[in-house]
């Protein structure tokens, strides 16, 4: 099963306090944000960015984070980057890492890798939270990346979705992470925001209790967020019609996945 916090009907009750028609009045103030100046942040209403088509439901994002360490800092500034998405009103999923196996070492049926695939499936908009290592992304992240195909029996499950980039740093700031995951993000056809956070010295940045410090990196994650939120409701209800591509329509769904997913080497 994929982590959906506890909380997360008690945050449904305090960001939909205020809604009317469809719009969302500036949320209340939520207790689990204690960086959060409320009188500044404010709600994301729908209606502003949304097609007029959309029905309103609560944008489902994905998150994935990129170590299997206890104390994992690409973890907690996922978690972090978590409640501020449900408390603009999105449905937030994690997804844990432990016991997925490394590309092609199992089949596609394998739970680990079925359960990532469905929660790829099921988002319209994703986070992705990477340390950086050797200059790079980890490899727990790119498996992740690796298991999600370019094309399901024709379904593309990550094409037009909106996708927001976050890497942590153990020593001096660097964005080499999210500039390579920005490459894969646009092979795999994803509307990756403008907005990026890199996070420096990522042992300094978080509490014993695992929650971010006040600092402008903090705000940054709050700018990311705000902008993914904003991006996922204006590109949703337009997805099929932007990626509508002459190519496709004139070969089959067979003939999409041939070309498409590259056989093991």
């Amino acid at each position: 099963m994929s982590v959906v916090r506890d909380d997360a009907r008690h945050f449904a009750k305090l960001r939909y306090r205020g809604l009317d028609r469809g719009k969302l009045t500036r949320g209340d103030p939520v207790t689990d944000l204690p960086n959060i100046d409320f009188d500044h942040l404010h709600a994301i209403d729908p209606a502003d960015y949304a097609n007029e088509s959309d029905d309103g439901h609560a944008p489902r994002i994905l998150i994935l984070h990129g170590s299997l360490r206890s104390r994992s800092y690409s973890r907690l500034l996922a978690e972090e980057a978590g409640r501020l998405l449900e408390h603009w009103g999105a449905e937030v999923r994690h997804f844990d890492p432990t016991g997925l196996p490394l590309p092609d070492a199992a089949e596609a049926d394998h739970p680990k890798v079925a359960e990532l695939r469905d929660l790829a499936t099921w988002s319209e908009g994703m986070v992705w939270s990477s340390p950086e290592r050797h200059g790079a992304m980890s490899a727990v992240m790119k498996a992740q990346i690796d298991w999600i195909p370019l094309s399901l029996g024709g379904v593309r499950p990550t094409q037009g979705k909106t996708l927001a980039l976050c890497q942590v740093c153990g020593g001096s700031q660097s964005f080499n992470t999210v500039n390579q995951m920005r490459i894969l993000g646009r092979w795999m056809r994803m509307v990756t925001i403008p907005n990026q956070s890199s996070v420096p010295k990522a042992w300094d940045e978080f509490d014993d209790a695992g929650r971010m410090r006040f600092s402008p990196l903090y705000l940054r994650i709050v700018d990311v967020m705000e902008e993914l939120m904003k991006f996922t409701y204006m590109v949703r209800g337009r997805s099929a019609s932007l990626t509508d591509r002459y190519s496709e329509r004139v070969e089959s769904a067979a003939e999409l996945s041939v070309r498409v997913n590259t056989p093991r080497l």
